[in-house]
């Protein structure tokens, strides 16, 4: 069972040619992403294998759940914070099988060239960098919010990604389990850099205006049109996409391009998590398949954004998915999106937060009333 249709169903059942070509397997798929489906299922005839957008189903079926390094699969591919992530009660009841990061910076290669501006490696460098652009009168950041009811998720990736960099995955992750208060110090330095760049017509197109009424696909064109507003904007690796259809004239790698967020130490990004609910012999050769060399290749070159697995580095034949999974494999950790992760009073919260500073509003109020949604949904 899987949530994947259309192109991306094509995708996953060319990763898995290979596998049923040589075992002569039979794959009957089903796609829904329906939770409640996935729970009836669960409860009357479970999958053998389910691919899933969370490990929220590591909660829900314990019970249920083979621990896949049971299941045939080579855990030796894969960094140990994938494990980490996949593992309850001291058991590996899930791996990630696709990853899409979301810690990246899309530019103009050709505009940067023109200015004398270089890509910059470090957070220190970042902020010098931004720093000499306002100064020259260029506008750094194009932001976005407008997203009808789901306003204000673009800001919260933006400030997990400063998180990120400035205190580490363990912290982000301490955040969404309430380990950490959503006021504590860490969170106000991340706030203090947002609201700077977010707030300031110097820093970002339109100032707190622009940013909290710009439509989040606008404001990755604004870098991009004919007359450029701005020379960066912090967006998923699915800009890349909406760039083309936007200006199909433009190449990459000399008219747009992308930068890891300088200095991060984990990145940020979505995962579909593989679980077993089975140990038969046709889902261990599954498992084992996806997890060794042959799967990691198949998943590389499918260009089905990116595989964890070790062993698909060097795999890849699509440009942008070379750079992506070379930034994932220097990364140290990986945290899943906050807000998407996070229960919903805690994230609406969050976004109601981010508004109220990008208006100039008084960060540490916003971030108390924050940590007290945090509380009350998660009770710590």
């Amino acid at each position: 069972m899987y949530q994947w249709s259309g192109a991306e169903e094509e995708k996953i059942n060319a990763i898995f040619k290979p596998f049923v070509d040589a075992c002569g397997v039979k794959i009957v798929a089903e796609s829904t992403r329906d939770a409640g489906v996935l729970d009836t299922r669960v409860k009357s005839t479970p999958p053998d294998i389910l691919f899933w957008p969370t490990t929220a189903p590591l909660t829900l079926y314990p019970d249920k759940l083979k621990d896949l390094s049971t299941v045939g699969a080579d855990t030796a591919n894969y960094a140990q914070y994938w494990l980490d992530l996949g593992t309850a009660s001291g058991k590996l009841y899930a791996l990630p099988a696709k990853v899409d990061i979301k810690s990246i910076i899309w530019y103009s290669p050709a505009r940067f060239s023109a200015l004398g501006y270089t890509v910059p490696t470090t957070f220190e460098e970042l902020n010098t960098l931004v720093e000499k652009m306002a100064a020259d009168g260029n506008v750094p950041w194009s932001m976005g919010f407008a997203s009808d009811a789901a306003t204000g998720w673009t800001g919260s990736d933006f400030i997990q990604d400063l998180m990120l960099t400035q205190q580490g995955p363990q912290y982000v992750l301490d955040l969404i389990s309430g380990n950490v208060a959503y006021n504590d110090a860490g969170v106000m330095t991340a706030y203090e850099t947002y609201q700077k760049w977010a707030a300031d017509p110097k820093y970002t197109v339109g100032g707190s205006d622009g940013t909290l009424n710009t439509p989040f696909l606008d404001a990755i064109y604004k870098v991009f049109q004919e007359n450029p507003e701005a020379m960066m904007v912090k967006q998923s690796g699915f800009a890349g996409g909406e760039i083309v259809k936007q200006f199909p004239n433009l190449k990459y790698g000399t008219d747009y391009d992308f930068f890891a967020f300088p200095g991060i130490k984990g990145m940020q990004g979505g995962a579909d998590y593989m679980m077993a609910f089975s140990d038969s012999a046709a889902a261990k050769a599954l498992v084992a398949y996806l997890t060794g060399a042959e799967g990691a290749k198949a998943w590389a070159q499918s260009g089905f954004d990116l595989s964890p697995n070790k062993l698909a580095l060097g795999q890849y034949t699509d440009p942008q998915l070379i750079k992506k999974s070379e930034a994932l494999d220097k990364a140290t950790g990986f945290t899943p999106d906050l807000g998407d992760t996070i229960p919903a009073p805690f994230g609406e919260a969050e976004w109601k937060a981010i508004i109220q500073v990008v208006q100039g509003g008084d960060i540490q109020a916003a971030l108390d009333s924050v940590a007290e949604a945090q509380t009350q949904a998660l009770g710590k």
